[in-house]
């Protein structure tokens, strides 16, 4: 997971058509404490390297280099289902700026690259309604050039089921550079058939009974560059009021 994510910054650093091989890392030293979160030990509980820590490994790198402002960070895998069935996904977030361009819009960043499942296969083939996805408005940092959108992602379950969520960027929003705002936080609510939301935290699992949403709010990348004029306006997330912390 490391050297992957390594040898993908060092393409997206270095001005020149790079084959992707082994032999790109040979003029590199790649020096990892032994305990940390990149080499843990064999007895260490491990999860979602190629997922989450290969994003995180990104992120340093880019930053250290100074190259552009944070992507959303996260892959906001998704998975629900039952003994019988179980369905998972990825979902797009927003991409970060730099020094000559805007971020995208509601894209997979770094390590992602998967499709989503169209609405009406998912409608057809399980039993769930798609009740809202799109941009999530106002998410992206503002900036000389503004971070691209999350988006909106909001399921609703006609059976009981078990979902899961795991997930980054809940917490520190996605970094700006060079005087750019972070993007908006990402949030995981679940919204009961009584109306009551929770807040399922970056990394949780519940079984929930049926006719329960699940409404995920990816986050936003970051701006680079300070905005002229006015100042730079921090925009609240649309979920603000609801607390940080895990609510069981």
């Amino acid at each position: 997971v490391t050297a992957s994510a390594l040898i993908y910054c060092l393409r997206c650093l270095v001005n020149a058509e790079i084959p992707l091989n082994q032999g790109c890392l040979a003029p590199i030293e790649i020096i990892v404490p032994k305990g940390s979160i990149l080499d843990p030990g064999d007895g260490a509980a491990v999860v979602g390297g190629n997922v989450l820590t290969s994003q995180r490994v990104t992120d340093v790198i880019l930053k250290a280099f100074q190259a552009c402002a944070a992507s959303q960070g996260c892959m906001n895998n998704l998975t629900f289902g039952t003994d019988n069935w179980s369905y998972y996904e990825t979902i797009a977030g927003g991409a970060g700026a730099g020094p000559t361009w805007k971020g995208q819009s509601g894209q997979h960043t770094h390590m992602t690259n998967t499709r989503i499942t169209d609405p009406e296969i998912l409608e057809n083939r399980y039993p769930v309604i798609l009740r809202e996805f799109g941009l999530r408005k106002n998410s992206g940092g503002e900036g000389r050039n503004n971070g691209g959108e999350g988006v909106v992602r909001d399921i609703e379950f006609l059976t009981p089921v078990e979902v899961s969520i795991l997930s980054e960027r809940r917490v520190f929003p996605p970094y700006g550079m060079n005087g750019g705002n972070a993007g908006a936080r990402g949030h995981n609510l679940l919204i009961h058939p009584d109306g009551k939301h929770r807040n399922m935290g970056g990394k949780n699992s519940a079984k929930i009974e049926a006719n329960t949403r699940i409404r995920l709010l990816t986050p936003g990348g970051g701006a680079y560059g300070k905005k002229e004029g006015n100042g730079i306006q921090v925009k609240l997330s649309e979920f603000s009021q609801f607390p940080i912390n895990v609510c069981w």
